[in-house]
């Protein structure tokens, strides 16, 4: 398999991520975090609970397709960390987001307040 190809097909699996996957990958975009941070930090933003079982399925899917490495911490916590493409996926978000949402000065504006607090 030529680079291209893998690059094209890391590139289809990040559009194939649930919106739960690319908040997991935005919140380990900050720092390697174990299980139990990740699940508090989703629950925050979900303001609800998160169920084990919703969890750790989507972090084993997101080591499986390469965007999260898994590594473990002592013998009953795992680490995760984003890998390089896990960043760049995270990135391509941003960047699709922003070209579709910043359509006028007013709205860059918006985006530069935000970056500035």
């Amino acid at each position: 398999m030529s680079e291209a190809q893998s690059v094209a097909e890391v590139s289809n699996a990040a559009r194939d991520l649930t919106a739960f996957q690319q908040n997991i990958l935005t919140i380990l975009s900050e720092e390697p975090m174990y299980g139990l941070a990740i699940k508090r930090e989703l629950e925050a933003y979900y303001d609800s609970e998160v169920n084990h079982g919703r969890l750790y399925p989507n972090l084993d899917d997101l080591v499986e397709m390469g965007f999260v490495e898994k590594s473990e911490l002592d013998k009953r916590t795992n680490q995760y960390e984003l890998t390089e493409s896990g960043h760049d996926t995270v990135l391509g978000q941003v960047e699709w987001v922003l070209n579709r949402f910043v359509t006028n000065e007013e709205r860059a504006d918006e985006v530069r307040e935000l970056l500035d607090e």
